[in-house]
């Protein structure tokens, strides 16, 4: 029922909730705005409220309802693109520390910390108990430090890398990310709006295609965006894969691999199914997403996904030549044409839409309910999965 009532009316719902799409709102103000208006079309958030402190498989399911609803925004000519150009804007926490960043170059947002030397913003993802594996905390980090990088008129270039590790099995050691937080899934603590769309439509989105200006005086284009560099260290595995498929240039130390296990554990990898093939072609793609295969840095394959690799010893300079490779004027018009012909808007908001539901679907579906609620002794030990 509420998927036909959606089908039937999602442009004047939208309208209604944007007051004729003059107002933009993010995706959690858009559902909670939703579940005001329209009594049971979504959940409200004491529901939401209810069921964050219970285990994953104890939930009532009322995110499959958001699900819905998101897809038949997404879906909309007219909804999809405004909704997307709200989560391109910057967000209310990265307005609010912009004048700490601007004058002293350095901040530390909990789960990532940013400095800016010369022209580069370098961001460190430091869950260091974790292995930087991702979760809602983390996602607001990683969306406020974008923002902060591409707001501040001073960074030319963007940098990710992950920190120095305290796990004991990897102590020491940088580690780029580990992908989701399976405890948290396991937990409930993982959510549809918070983490999986945010994170897509948020941070990521805005890695690619930049942050929505001032239309009325950035006539030259209507984002401000960057080049991106990342650096693997060890590992980027699930969601540490996707991430490197939104960057310009990557560099991989020689020992490190890349996978994407998502079919393993059920869930769908984000825009990855959507983004990868373009690169490394269809068979390798589906070896990688539905066989988990690993793509070592060492194989030739990995020349598909990883532009440079490196010894651990020469990481550094390599990094340092990738940054100022990226810098100029000329550089940003080209990636802006690129990007436009790679990934095309329209083509990304279909393919968020039908992720929005399937992703919902995916989360309390038996196999994954049952993964998650045998969360594995390998992550309690140390081995990543």
């Amino acid at each position: 029922m509420r998927a036909a009532f959606m089908d039937s009316h999602t442009d004047a719902v939208y309208d209604e909730l944007t007051d004729g799409r003059t107002r933009h709102l993010r995706l959690r103000e858009l559902a909670d705005a939703a579940a005001a208006a329209f009594p049971g079309l979504v959940p409200t958030p004491e529901q939401l409220a209810a069921e964050r402190g219970r285990p994953q498989a104890h939930k009532e399911g009322h995110e499959l309802d958001q699900g819905i609803f998101f897809s038949r925004v997404l879906r909309s000519p007219q909804a999809g693109p405004h909704l997307l150009d709200a989560m391109l804007r910057p967000t209310p926490r990265a307005r609010a520390l912009l004048p700490e960043f601007l004058e002293t170059g350095s901040i530390d947002l909990g789960s990532v910390r940013m400095e800016r030397t010369g022209a580069v913003a370098r961001l460190t993802m430091c869950r260091d108990d974790a292995l930087n594996a991702e979760d809602n905390a983390q996602v607001d980090d990683m969306e406020t430090a974008v923002d902060l990088a591409l707001l501040d008129p001073a960074v030319e270039v963007g940098l990710l890398r992950g920190g120095e590790m305290t796990h004991p099995r990897y102590r020491g050691r940088r580690v780029f990310s580990a992908g989701i937080n399976l405890k948290a899934l396991h937990s409930g603590d993982i959510s549809l709006v918070d983490f999986l769309l945010r994170r897509e439509l948020g941070y990521i989105h805005k890695l690619i295609r930049g942050i929505l200006g001032d239309e009325e005086t950035n006539w030259r284009s209507r984002t401000v965006e960057k080049p991106w560099v990342a650096v693997v260290d060890s590992f980027a595995i699930g969601g540490g894969a996707q991430l490197l498929l939104a960057f310009d240039h990557v560099i991989a130390a020689s020992d490190a691999y890349v996978s994407l296990p998502a079919a393993q554990e059920g869930i769908i990898p984000g825009a990855a199914n959507y983004r990868l093939s373009r690169s490394a072609g269809p068979r390798l793609t589906r070896q990688v997403v539905l066989e988990g295969r690993r793509i070592w840095a060492s194989e030739p394959a990995a020349r598909l996904v990883v532009d440079e690799v490196h010894d651990h010893a020469d990481l550094d300079l390599a990094v340092e030549r990738s940054v100022e490779r990226l810098r100029g004027s000329a550089v940003l018009a080209n990636r802006r044409m690129l990007n436009l012909a790679e990934e095309p808007p329209d083509e990304f908001r279909r393919y968020m839409a039908e992720f929005a539901l399937q992703q919902a679907l995916r989360l309390y579906s038996a196999d994954v309910l049952d993964k998650v609620g045998r969360f594995s002794a390998a992550d309690q030990k140390g081995r990543p999965r």
